[in-house]
């Protein structure tokens, strides 16, 4: 039988050179290894209280869909800036050459409330971060940030883990 991490395509050199590119398409592709994930996403949180799913943009919406839809609760998006239509909280994050935006409706969580937040790479961790940010800003709190993908040379799970996060991931991978 497979494993979740043999449905994952790498593609070299993808966006620049030298970046070893983790495809999660081919894993969303594949019904069984679709399947796979999401019951394997789900398995660390069975009887805990959850209130809500968040999925951060993009991949984020995909899996955390389909784990709000397994677990009958609401799913909240965080969105990149300029996507959401009402009244909104921004949080800014650093990339590699720059800065992004982060935002979430002010009404999608309550406070009190216990979110898991969803998200297809752990890689810096800077979209998590702004994520849960925006979440505790709001008074939910973040019972943990569940992930396909760890590359830990990247940093981000040391960088969430200082934050007082429980991370899961499915597989790492070494390198970028």
């Amino acid at each position: 039988m497979k494993t979740v991490r043999e449905y994952i395509r790498t593609i070299p050199d993808f966006p620049h050179e030298g970046i070893m590119f983790r495809d999660v398409t081919t894993l969303f592709a594949d019904p069984r290894g679709f399947r796979m994930a999401i019951d394997q996403m789900l398995h660390p949180y069975a009887g805990m209280r959850i209130d809500k799913v968040v999925g951060l943009e993009a991949r984020g919406f995909i899996m955390g869909g389909a784990i709000a839809h397994q677990l009958s609760l609401g799913f909240v998006p965080i969105r990149k800036k300029g996507k959401l239509p009402g009244k909104t909280l921004s949080q800014d994050y650093q990339l590699e050459y720059g800065q992004a935006t982060m935002e979430i409706h002010e009404d999608a969580v309550q406070p009190g409330e216990k979110v898991l937040v969803v998200d297809d790479l752990l890689a810096t961790g800077g979209t998590a971060e702004a994520g849960i940010k925006l979440l505790e800003r709001l008074g939910a709190e973040v019972v943990s940030v569940s992930f396909i993908i760890d590359l830990p040379e990247l940093g981000g799970r040391k960088r969430l883990e200082a934050m007082g996060i429980d991370i899961q991931a499915l597989c790492a991978f070494d390198g970028h």
